[in-house]
C-alpha cells in the first residue's frame, strides 16, 4: 500500500540517515490511509499491477496456490494475486492497520470476491493453521526498521520449497528528459522526506542482500519503470501529484519544502505542461526479487 505506500506498518525504529543525524524513535507510517490516499492507491495499482504481475509470473505464482500477502493495505495486490491464482486457490491478506482491512474487506463483499481473507496483526508473528506456497509483498520492507528481520519472520509461513516474492522500489530511478523541474522538484520532495522519516528508498536494489542475509537463497530479480510523455507520462504525473498531497504535512514538519514551494493547487498542472512541452518522465525503478524455501 506504499511510497506510496501499499502496506501499513508503523514503528520504524531509530536509525543513522545520509547526511548525519537520526530518524525519529519511532517514526508513523506516513502515507496515512484516508479516503483520499486509499483512492490514491487504487489508481497506483492500475498502472503498477501489470509490472507486479510480471514478476509473480516469473516467480511461479499460479492457479491453485495458498497465498500470503504481507502488509496488505486496502487489498490492491490480494486481489491481483486472487486473479492469478483461480477459485482453487486462496490468497490471506495481513496488515496491522484496521482502516486498510477494513477497505480490502468492503472491496471483497462488493466484487464480491470468495478466494481472499484478510488478518489483523503483524504478518510475521500471526499464526495460521497450514503453511503457505508463497509469500508475496509489494512496498513493505521499505518500511521496516529490519527488512531481513522481517524475511525471516514471513518466510517460516512457507512450505518446503515454497516461494517468497517482494516487489519494492528504488527511488534512484526518478529522472526526466529533457528536464522537467516539477517533476524532479517532487521526486526530490519524496525521497528527501522519506529519507529523514527512516525509510529506505533503495530497498529494491538492496532485495538481493536482505534475502540473502535472511538464509534465503540468492534471489533471481527484474526491474522495470513506468516512462512517458504526453502517451503514459500524465499519469504518472498526476500519481505523483497525488502522493505529494498525502505527504505534504511530513513534507513541511521535516523542513524539506514549504507549502508556497510545492503549491498542490497548481502541482499536477505545472507537471502536465512540462510534458506538454516535450519532456519524458521516468519512475522510481520496481524491482522484483523472488526466491524458494528449502526442500
Amino acid at each position: 500500500m506504499s511510497p506510496f505506500g501499499e502496506q501499513s506498518y508503523e514503528g520504524r525504529q531509530a536509525m543513522e540517515v545520509a547526511g548525519g543525524g537520526r530518524a525519529d524513535v519511532h517514526v508513523p507510517y506516513i502515507l496515512v490511509h484516508s479516503d483520499r490516499e486509499i483512492r490514491r492507491l487504487s489508481h497506483q495499482a492500475g498502472i503498477i499491477n501489470p509490472i507486479t504481475r510480471r514478476i509473480l509470473l516469473s516467480a511461479g505464482i499460479s492457479p491453485g496456490m495458498r497465498v500470503l500477502d504481507v502488509g496488505c493495505g486496502a487489498g490492491d495486490v490480494t486481489f491481483l494475486v486472487s486473479e492469478m491464482v483461480g477459485g482453487e486457490g486462496h490468497v490471506i491478506g495481513a496488515d496491522r492497520a484496521p482502516a486498510a482491512l477494513a477497505a480490502a474487506e468492503a472491496r471483497a463483499t462488493a466484487n464480491p470476491i470468495q478466494n481472499v481473507s484478510f488478518r489483523e496483526g503483524d504478518p510475521a508473528a500471526l499464526s495460521f493453521d497450514r503453511p503457505f506456497d508463497a509469500v508475496i509483498g509489494r512496498y513493505v520492507l521499505m518500511f521496516q526498521a529490519d527488512a531481513v528481520a522481517m524475511l525471516r519472520g514471513v518466510a517460516r509461513h512457507l512450505r518446503p520449497g515454497g516461494t517468497i516474492v517482494f516487489h519494492e522500489p528504488d527511488w534512484d530511478g526518478c529522472r526526466s528528459s529533457p528536464p522537467a523541474p516539477t517533476y524532479n522538484d517532487c521526486c526530490r520532495w519524496i525521497v528527501e522526506t522519506f529519507r529523514r522519516s527512516g525509510i529506505e528508498t533503495n530497498m529494491g536494489i538492496k532485495l538481493d542482500a536482505a534475502f540473502r542475509a535472511a538464509g534465503l537463497t540468492a534471489p533471481s530479480m527484474h526491474l522495470e519503470a513506468v516512462v512517458g510523455g504526453t502517451k503514459g507520462g500524465f499519469d504518472w504525473s498526476h500519481q505523483t501529484a497525488e502522493l505529494i498531497v498525502t505527504m505534504l504535512p511530513e513534507i513541511q514538519s521535516r523542513g524539506v519544502a514549504t507549502a508556497a514551494e510545492v503549491d498542490v493547487e497548481t502541482l499536477g498542472q505545472r507537471m502536465q505542461l512540462e510534458i506538454e512541452a516535450g519532456s519524458v518522465i521516468v519512475s522510481r525503478s520496481e524491482v522484483g526479487a523472488w526466491s524458494r524455501a528449502p526442500t
